[in-house]
């Protein structure tokens, strides 16, 4: 991937760095920045404050739920979004949404302090100084930078775009000592924003693929997060092969659950002994290659904008480096003369099959219909990392891309409400509903001021069973019932959104949840539905799923 050259003027200006910088955000089309201010950035707010007719602050009531809030905005658009914070305890608050925007690669840009430039790592014990915040830093983002004059503002504005969009994406981060955020130079500015050019797709590696999946018999597809600008494409392809598409968490909506050739990963599970091709398109195929496990009879071509991963677990029959849109446009372009032709598929044995089986995993499968039914069509669900989300990921049908967001690898826990939160900021009109256990909303539960401060109008779910579910899950299958650090003291929900002004239900059953959930959206104002439930069954069973090949 390369960059397309950046435009600016031949005409200097005499402006701050915090000017220069903001003028350069504004270039690169950022209308909302999330987050929370702060001494250290006292002259960058002042620029916000003069660029205010185009530009919102979004703050928030703690750093992570500002940077979350970047987070959520960034996975609804696909565009980078920016959060800005205080250096050392702003950073590190903010480091959980950074590692979980890394988990999901999604372009997130930090405007961070920094204690006087001349300072910087002299360990005089400065206001939020911290030892090598840039080297920290360049541990959990993908790019990390440091402005040390407003001539350098524009031109590391835009390679942080650049970089945070490049091959795949993720969180980058620049920093400015507060000295310098004020201090005035000769400024180039930027008259357009920084483009980024993909790959080309390789013909050849496209021609070896066509070849495997058009003899294949029983080809399948797995799609992950960086399958979802393709989802056109993928459709056709998976039509035109009578392939299945199996998607799991991040890449549930890529194909609509509507589709016939849409599964879930339990049905994922029961095809994979019996493919006879694999196309991997945007995912780590980490399930499949460590759990499902592979053979020589089963050849895995892989399509990924990131040169380092088809390669990184098992050496695939074809890697296609390129943009997943542009890779699966070429292959519906290049069948090949052999193509198999293909009876269409018929699922419906599996789909019985795990209809029986979900019917087990209650009350979450009924609470789950609820949602479903009470969040409209254009509708986006933020799961969290609750027995009831866990569930929503093998349960919960999703109709279209970037509508399902679930938190990647790392799983932070309490990610939810602030992530839901720029989801809606970024598309008000947009449905948007969070879920949530006791234990994970108290993360964020203060939010709910920033939610009713800049009406933001998400509606909260709470199940609440007084214990971090999970935990106590483990601890009495695994443990013998030796239960520790697993019950949870809980505020009256209902009371503590109403202190606020939200709006607020309750609800015992899944009926009951429905009815409140559409009330809530009906309403258009911040809500909050709070479900007192007792412990959930695990539906790890179906998600951590025996091999079956090699």
């Amino acid at each position: 991937m390369r960059y397309k050259g950046t435009t600016m003027t031949n005409r200097a200006a005499h402006m701050t760095t915090a000017e220069a910088a903001t003028s350069a955000l504004h270039a690169h089309g950022v209308t909302q920045i999330y987050g929370l201010p702060g001494t250290h950035n006292d002259d960058l707010f002042d620029a916000f404050y003069e660029a205010r007719d185009r530009l919102r602050f979004v703050h928030a009531r703690h750093e992570q739920a500002g940077a979350f809030m970047a987070l959520g905005a960034a996975l609804v658009t696909g565009k980078p979004q920016v959060f800005s914070v205080v250096p050392g305890p702003g950073l590190l608050n903010a480091g959980a949404a950074i590692l979980t925007a890394q988990a999901m690669n999604a372009p997130i840009i930090g405007l961070v302090g920094q204690i006087p430039q001349r300072e910087i790592d002299r360990g005089h014990g400065y206001l939020h100084e911290v030892r090598d915040q840039l080297g920290l830093a360049r541990h959990i983002t993908k790019f990390a930078a440091r402005i040390d004059s407003a001539a350098d503002a524009p031109r590391l504005v835009a390679q942080a775009f650049a970089e945070a969009q490049r091959g795949r994406p993720g969180p980058v981060l620049l920093e400015c000592g507060m000295d310098v955020w004020g201090r005035k130079g000769a400024v180039i500015p930027l008259e357009a924003p920084v483009g980024v050019v993909n790959p080309p797709v390789d013909a050849d590696a496209t021609a070896r693929a066509a070849a495997i999946l058009g003899k294949a018999k029983r080809p399948v597809i797995v799609v992950g997060g960086g399958a979802q600008g393709a989802s056109a494409e993928i459709t056709a392809l998976a039509e035109a092969l009578e392939a299945p598409v199996i998607a799991y968490r991040r890449g549930q909506g890529v194909v609509s659950a509507r589709h016939r050739l849409s599964v879930n990963l339990p049905v994922g599970h029961r095809l994979w002994k019996d493919a006879d091709a694999v196309l991997a398109i945007g995912t780590r195929l980490l399930i499949q290659q460590t759990q499902w496990g592979t053979d020589a009879a089963l050849p895995i071509i892989r399509i990924d904008i990131d040169p380092e991963e088809p390669a990184r677990l098992n050496r695939p029959a074809v890697a296609i480096v390129a943009d997943a849109r542009e890779a699966t446009a070429a292959l519906l372009r290049a069948p090949p003369a052999h193509n198999t032709k293909r009876a269409p598929v018929d699922l419906s044995a599996h789909r019985a099959w795990l209809a029986e089986r979900l019917s087990r995993l209650e009350p979450q499968a009924s609470y789950l219909r609820a949602l479903r039914n009470a969040l409209p069509e254009n509708g986006v669900f933020v799961d969290e990392v609750t027995q009831l989300g866990f569930a929503s990921r093998l349960a919960f049908p999703v109709y279209a891309p970037r509508t399902y967001f679930s938190p990647g690898y790392q799983d932070a826990l309490g990610w939810g409400y602030g992530t839901a939160l720029g989801v809606k900021a970024a598309r008000p009109d947009l449905p948007v509903l969070a879920i949530s256990g006791d234990g994970g909303f108290l993360y964020q539960a203060a939010e709910l001021a920033t939610a009713m401060h800049h009406d933001i109008a998400v509606v909260a779910v709470v199940f609440d069973n007084n214990a971090f579910g999970n935990v106590r899950l483990i601890q009495k299958e695994r443990f013998g019932g030796r239960l520790i650090a697993d019950s949870l003291t809980n505020p009256d929900f209902v009371a503590f959104a109403e202190s606020f002004g939200a709006n607020a239900y309750r609800a015992t059953t899944a009926p009951e949840l429905e009815r409140a959930v559409k009330d809530a959206f009906a309403a258009g104002r911040p809500a909050l539905v709070h479900v007192p439930c007792g412990d959930m069954p695990s539906p790890w069973d179906m998600i951590m799923m025996p091999r079956i090949r090699g």
